[in-house]
C-alpha cells in the first residue's frame, strides 16, 4: 500500500524554523516526506546525517528518518518510536 508523499528541499539556509513549520504542514496530508539536500546546503554525508538527526529531534518521537544518498526520507508513525 503506497502512502502519498510530499517533497521539500534543504537549501543554503539549512534547517530554519520556517522549514520545520513547512515540514509539519506537509505531514498533515502525507505519511512520508522526502527531503532533498541541495549542493549549496553542503553535499557531505556527515552534514546530511546531522540534518536528518536535527529534523527528527525537532519533529518529535513519532518520526523516523532514513538517508538514501542525499535524500532524507522521513516517516510519521502513529505510535511513538523508541
Amino acid at each position: 500500500m503506497n502512502q502519498p508523499q510530499g517533497q521539500i528541499q534543504i537549501g543554503k539556509n539549512g534547517i530554519s524554523d520556517n522549514f520545520i513549520l513547512t515540514l509539519k504542514s506537509l505531514f498533515k496530508n502525507h505519511g512520508i516526506v522526502k527531503i532533498s539536500v541541495l549542493k549549496n546546503a553542503g553535499h557531505e554525508k556527515i552534514k546530511v546525517k546531522s540534518y536528518a538527526e536535527k529534523v527528527v529531534n525537532e519533529l518529535g518521537n513519532h518520526y523516523t528518518a532514513k538517508i538514501i544518498g542525499f535524500t532524507i526520507v522521513v516517516k510519521k508513525w502513529r505510535k511513538a518510536v523508541r
